[in-house]
């Protein structure tokens, strides 16, 4: 069946598709990269780890996002596209209950490495194998539903994670692992059966002049750049609230659960963004509102502006992949022109993600745990992607004077 016959499929055969596409966000990002965050304090308070051992942790997963990126299709390639998301699942349920175990640094290193690169290699897969089987008018809702995983996992992480630490941190992770394998296991055969052409051969013939375009270029620049202004507040926002303002681990759990708010309305508003505003605008709006909300949320300690500012934040890392995915689509028209842009955007994003994790840690160490630090450099790496845009519009009009 050809991709125009399996993309004119009734909406019945559509939705199990869409739904196995969300709880593949969802436990592999939602919950895998995104609960951690609220984990931190007690890893810290338990004893498990220090302060400075858990940054290091968070970067192991983002260093993994970089990896899963990177292998996702030369994987997909040799097993298909569902097999290897199936595989990609497994691991990360796995990895939950791994982390229960805290046997060495090592130990729990290698697992937080281990879910980040299934979080990239899914990141990478799930739209590819599952948009082309839905009609193109309806494939941005369908993305922006996939993405939603990523925000419920969010959102959840801020209800669910404190119910668990209530039974203790161990059961916390043990209970993360079931909620992983349950969703698993009722989208196992949800999933496209069909193939879809994964070659790279395929993939590259025609295309490499593509993506090289300057708006491209400039996509790729601005989304990894992104990925290092979300960073701190992704990573630090519940250790900040309750360790640098001294708030209760209650507060933080809600400031945490209005970040998850913002993450489920992240992909459906930057959507309609895109849809109203068009993708570029709809960039250069985002980044203007992230950038101030950044700036904000290291000057105040109002819990009723806290809670506003993480709505804000919480939208972006979910409700910029649409976004930028749009902003692909807009730019290159044919099927695997815009999966190799999007694969070399989320290795761009990933990139960038892993070594901003890994300067923060630095940061953090070097200035004895200030907040204030990584918030204020975020901001700034934010405003210098809204900047960009302008910059290289007048470099490229300088080159075509001067050719």
């Amino acid at each position: 069946m050809s991709i125009e016959q399996r993309s004119s499929s009734s909406q019945e055969s559509v939705w199990p598709y869409i739904f196995a596409g969300l709880c593949a966000s969802l436990i592999s990002i939602g919950l895998a990269r995104f609960a951690y965050t609220p984990l931190i304090p007690s890893l810290i308070q338990s004893g498990w780890f220090t302060q400075y051992e858990v940054v290091y942790l968070s970067a192991a997963n983002l260093a993994g996002y970089l990896i899963g990126a990177l292998i996702g299709n030369p994987i997909a390639y040799r097993i298909s596209n569902t097999r290897a998301l199936k595989l990609m699942l497994g691991l990360v349920t796995l990895s939950f209950f791994a982390c229960a175990y805290p046997l060495s640094i090592t130990w729990f290193f290698s697992w937080r490495l281990l879910s980040g690169i299934a979080g990239g290699a899914v990141m990478v897969l799930v739209a590819s194998a599952i948009l082309p089987h839905i009609a193109p008018a309806k494939r941005g809702a369908a993305s922006g539903a996939i993405f939603l995983g990523i925000g419920v996992g969010i959102a959840g992480s801020g209800t669910v994670v404190p119910a668990l630490l209530s039974q203790g941190l161990q059961n916390t992770w043990l209970g993360l692992g079931a909620i992983a394998l349950v969703l698993t296991l009722a989208s196992w055969k949800a999933w496209p059966t069909g193939h879809t052409d994964s070659s790279p051969t395929t993939l590259a013939d025609g295309s490499n002049t593509e993506v090289q375009s300057s708006g491209l270029k400039l996509l790729f620049a601005q989304y990894a750049l992104m990925a290092a202004g979300l960073v701190p507040a992704m990573v630090f926002l519940v250790d900040y609230v309750e360790r640098g303002l001294g708030f209760s681990h209650h507060a933080a759990a809600i400031i945490w659960s209005m970040y998850g708010v913002g993450a489920m309305l992240g992909p459906v508003v930057y959507g309609m963004a895109a849809d109203k505003l068009g993708p570029q605008k709809g960039v250069r709006t985002a980044l203007l509102i992230q950038a101030a909300a950044v700036a904000l949320l290291c000057g105040t300690n109002n819990s009723v502006m806290l809670g506003g500012l993480a709505i804000v934040i919480g939208s972006f890392p979910a409700g910029i992949v649409p976004l930028a995915l749009a902003r692909v689509h807009q730019l290159r028209t044919t099927h695997f022109h815009q999966r190799l842009a999007w694969s070399r955007a989320t290795i761009s994003f990933a990139t960038f993600q892993a070594v901003a994790a890994v300067g923060y840690s630095m940061i953090f160490s070097a200035t004895h745990g200030s907040y204030q630090a990584l918030f204020t450099i975020a901001t700034a790496v934010l405003l210098a992607a809204l900047f960009l845009e302008p910059v290289a519009s007048k470099l490229n009009r300088s080159r075509s004077f001067g050719g």
